[in-house]
């Protein structure tokens, strides 16, 4: 065991940082093995200690800076280096966008390994701060310490924290101060509502003990000015629960949505929970225009509902998938993922008609209400899993594709669509990936029968590694 894990724990001194990697973490060198390091650039020379040992890597952490990158910046966010969400905020954009795209380009080479066009310029996002129509925040009575004095220790009061979680620890979070995310008043509610309840004594979440009467904190709004506001309460104590939503619906007007949900399971997940309305809509409603521009399409936005995060950069995408499938009014369209029929509306006028797959049974109720709100008839959804709903009887019933457009979670698409997909044969298949490596992967099982004809990046989450892809891909 100790010669396994003797590297552990060791110093490495003036390493360069050479190339940007997985999940946010920037790649260096030592002993002719890859060591992956979070909050450093390109360019960098630093002392790497070693925190973890794989079998064909290693992971480890700066401790000290020889030098600084010529392409590194200052952070914005004074949380940077503990919050996990925004890694890249030293990288200026510009860089960062490169990087992106070279992301794309590596996988798509290496994974797919398939004839390619040149891949497109990423496109980038108008916003690189406060782009985002939604942030969840955790209560917990067990925020991380940036700085601990053992003979000034805290007491259990400001222990408190309502922020993110430290990445890779689900029991201590971030306390965050100010976020950059999320235009105001996301801060001001967040900050209020902490205060608030220290200063009445209500109790913040033990993810540990299952303890505690404050879980989590919702924050949405939409590009016609709407904000809805949720808060996960862990007990049914009435009194509590409307102290603390009168208040926020007192210091807050501009709240349209007001709601809570009691949640009493060990996980924070909602998608099984009772939202009661405390004041105002039971829902939002976004805007965005049609795929030909001629309308502004709504979107009916209920507190489970799924919408792209960057409002802004989200027309931008589907307009790129338009553009892609280039329709020209009689095609029979399927739209597999489609989540709450967000892209298959944005389109339906460009086509024949569209059908829309999705997992999720309560995404496409929203999908049915969406396409409703907007007058659109030439729309249908199902509910299922995918690679059962698509089967030889469906297709018999409501037709074979002439397009396919699929927009998967990062997972990719199930082995048994991909068999189907080649099965039906469209003319074409636009694939939005928000994971270019099970992109390339399921890519790559398609070659022989498709060709890759055009691929554009776009970045809809300044600041991370995340990047979104589109690919058309046309029948050989």
């Amino acid at each position: 065991m100790a010669r396994r894990n003797r590297i552990k724990f060791k110093i490495f001194e003036e390493v360069e940082i050479l190339d940007a990697g997985a999940e946010g973490k920037a790649i260096g060198k030592v002993e002719g093995k890859v060591v992956f390091v979070p909050f450093v650039v390109p360019g960098d020379i630093i002392d790497i200690q070693i925190t973890k040992k794989k079998k064909n890597y290693l992971e480890g952490k700066a401790i000290k800076f020889h030098k600084y990158s010529d392409i590194r910046i200052e952070a914005k966010c004074e949380h940077f280096g503990i919050c996990g969400g925004c890694k890249w905020q030293v990288l200026e954009y510009g860089q960062q966008l490169k990087y992106k795209h070279k992301q794309v380009k590596d996988n798509l080479e290496r994974i797919a390994k398939v004839e390619l066009p040149d891949i497109n310029p990423i496109l980038g996002s108008k916003e690189i701060y406060f782009y985002r129509n939604k942030l969840e925040y955790t209560f917990s009575n067990k925020k991380w310490l940036t700085a601990f004095d053992p003979d000034n220790r805290p007491t259990d009061k400001e222990m408190n924290g309502l922020g993110f979680h430290i990445p890779g620890m689900f029991d201590r979070i971030v306390d965050i101060q100010n976020c950059y995310l999320q235009e105001d008043p996301s801060n001001a509610i967040r900050l209020e509502l902490k205060k608030f309840a220290q200063d009445n004594d209500l109790s913040f979440y033990n993810v540990r003990t299952w303890e505690g009467f404050l879980r989590n904190l919702i924050i949405r709004n939409t590009n016609k000015g709407d904000l809805m506001v949720i808060v996960v309460f862990r007990d049914l104590e009435l009194e509590k629960i409307k102290l603390v939503m009168e208040h926020l619906k007192t210091s807050f007007p501009e709240i349209t949505s007001l709601m809570y949900i009691v949640n009493q399971k060990r996980n924070d997940d909602i998608s099984d929970q009772e939202v009661i309305l405390y004041h105002g809509q039971p829902h939002m409603i976004a805007e965005m225009p049609s795929a030909k521009g001629d309308k502004n399409l709504q979107f009916k936005i209920q507190p489970k509902s799924f919408y792209q995060t960057n409002s802004g950069q989200a027309y931008e995408l589907y307009k790129i998938a338009a553009d892609f499938a280039n329709l020209k009014g009689g095609e029979h369209l399927y739209d597999l993922y489609t989540g709450t029929g967000t892209i298959a509306n944005f389109i339906a006028d460009s086509a024949k008609n569209v059908i829309g797959l999705e997992y999720v049974q309560s995404a496409v109720e929203d999908a049915f209400i969406n396409s409703k709100l907007n007058g659109i008839e030439n729309t249908e959804f199902y509910a299922g899993q995918i690679e059962k709903i698509m089967d030889d009887d469906f297709l018999v019933e409501h037709g074979k594709p002439d397009v396919i457009i699929t927009d998967p979670p990062r997972a990719g698409m199930h082995a048994k669509v991909v068999d189907q997909i080649l099965k039906v044969k469209p003319e074409k298949i636009v694939y939005i990936s928000c994971n270019p490596a099970t992109q390339a992967r399921d890519i790559a099982l398609m070659d022989k029968a498709y060709k890759v004809e055009k691929v554009q990046p776009v970045d809809m989450f300044p600041h991370t590694h995340h990047v979104e892809n589109v690919v058309l891909l046309k029948r050989r």
